[in-house]
């Protein structure tokens, strides 16, 4: 097999270990966003027309948009810890068009609706960009574009054949290095309207303000239960430790935790995903670096890399290993994973050899709420009063306020354009219980590690599990 350009030109290991000396377990993003509102528990029964539990993206944007739609409802948001502590609040801050984690993807799944698809998606993207300039949301929005960079002989030959586009512009090695200079840059092709850049953590908060300010009734620290029957079937009961709030109608944003609805337990996995940010670079490291631009940047392995400028120009990078752990297992004690963390700083320093001598000051890891094909999903209970969504495999940022539309449209009872489509009304297929599950993900993840020693060639075992459409992204 071939080696990758990160095992063939791998820095000394005390520049790693030098780089890594004062790195803190934390999330870089949740720490910097000043002022945080806080809201109270849930201590009394009450009743609302709209109950979203999840306080994070896709629940935050549930509630907002419930209040412009209707701003007569009585909304509440429900959050087990604080808003935005868990994805949203420690993600990479990309914000995608795609709706269905890529085109190809999308093609490969909904040929006859990608075209909508993909439309909808620029919309729901110019949406986020609207509400960010109309609320006043304070969350460093950057509509940069992204680069996917290609790193080996094969994937620059996937770069040239791109079809030519108004909005992509595909870069040869010493333009690709002259937008983003490192040695390991072989070609790119930079995307500039389908990706914005965002502070996650400040995104979250700003979104939780808005709600608030909408009227939306805000709780922290109540964590739900279970979902119950009411005395009235046309209600029902969201339970938590202190109360239980009735509602007309209730949405379950919960993504990478168990479902509510035990129906949909195993169509999620929890995967691990782990995060590094340096410290900020000098004028002159930056000069070294480039990236005047401002663009974010993958590269295009199966196991890939992504990366990005914050406002004070630290450089987060993240990604390459995404670890499940048996039984679905999810803990704090997994956010901090040393030989993802070490490997991640080897990567960097491969891919930025002139940066030897920065440090990271923040390390973290976070859990991505994957399905089986790749992008999220709907589902549906107690005869249309309950509507779920979960699935977004890591591209949930922009896709979570697509996700809270059709949520939206489907308590409501009505069918809409979004109601109708093949990607809201088809469902993935579950991953099986353990230890399948186990099993599965890790050959999947051997497979995918092979494909990126040998140019890309998908083995068997990934061709068998594209045929059912089942699968697992890194």
């Amino acid at each position: 097999m071939l080696q990758t350009v990160f095992e063939k030109n791998q820095p000394n290991a005390k520049v790693v270990d030098h780089a890594l000396r004062r790195t803190r377990l934390a999330p870089f993003w949740i720490e910097d966003v000043a002022d945080t509102p806080t809201y109270p528990a849930a201590s009394a029964d009450a009743a609302y027309d709209l109950v979203v539990v999840g306080g994070g993206y896709t629940g935050l944007w549930s509630a907002l948009l419930a209040k412009q739609r209707h701003p007569e409802l009585s909304v509440a948001l429900v959050e087990g810890e604080t808003i935005g502590w868990a994805a949203s609040g420690r993600n990479g801050g990309f914000v995608e068009a795609s709706l269905t984690h890529g085109s190809e993807n999308g093609r490969r799944r909904w040929p006859g609706e990608i075209d909508a698809l993909e439309a909808l998606g620029l919309e729901n993207l110019d949406a986020i960009e609207k509400t960010v300039h109309t609320l006043g949301l304070d969350c460093d929005f950057e509509r940069n574009g992204a680069i996917s960079v290609a790193i080996a002989d094969y994937q620059a030959k996937d770069v040239f054949d791109t079809p030519p586009s108004a909005t992509t512009t595909v870069l040869d090695g010493p333009a690709m290095r002259a937008q983003v200079n490192s040695p390991t840059y072989l070609a790119g092709a930079w995307d500039k309207q389908s990706t914005a850049l965002v502070h996650p953590a400040k995104l979250a908060t700003e979104l939780g303000r808005a709600c608030a300010e909408h009227g939306v009734e805000m709780f922290e620290h109540t964590k739900v239960l279970d979902l119950v029957r009411t005395r009235s079937s046309s209600r029902v009961g969201v339970r938590t430790a202190a109360a239980t709030l009735s509602a007309g109608r209730v949405i379950l944003a919960t993504n990478a935790f168990p479902s509510l609805l035990k129906r949909y337990r195993l169509h999620t996995v929890p995967v691990y995903d782990y995060v590094l940010m340096t410290e900020p670079l000098s004028d002159a490291q930056l000069a070294e670096v480039g990236w005047s631009a401002r663009q974010g940047v993958a590269d295009m392995s199966n196991q890939f890399h992504y990366y990005r400028l914050t406002r004070d120009n630290r450089i987060l990078w993240g990604g390459y290993d995404a670890i499940y752990h048996f039984g679905r297992g999810m803990h704090h004690d997994l956010e901090d994973r040393p030989e993802s963390h070490t490997r991640l700083a080897s990567h960097f320093f491969t891919t930025f050899p002139q940066l030897e001598g920065l440090e990271f000051t923040h390390k973290w890891g976070g859990v991505i709420d994957t399905s089986t094909r790749f992008c999220s999903f709907f589902g549906s209970a107690a005869k249309g009063r309950i509507a779920y969504a979960a699935g977004f495999t890591g591209l949930g940022v922009g896709a979570s306020r697509f996700a809270a539309n059709v949520m939206l449209d489907k308590v409501s009872g009505e069918t809409t354009a979004l109601t109708e489509l093949d990607l809201v009304k088809s469902m993935p297929l579950p991953f099986p219980p353990e230890p399948l599950a186990a099993a599965g993900i890790n050959a999947t993840r051997w497979s995918l590690d092979r494909a990126d020693h040998t140019e890309g060639r998908r083995n068997l075992f990934l061709k068998a599990l594209d045929a059912v459409g089942l699968g697992f992204d890194s």
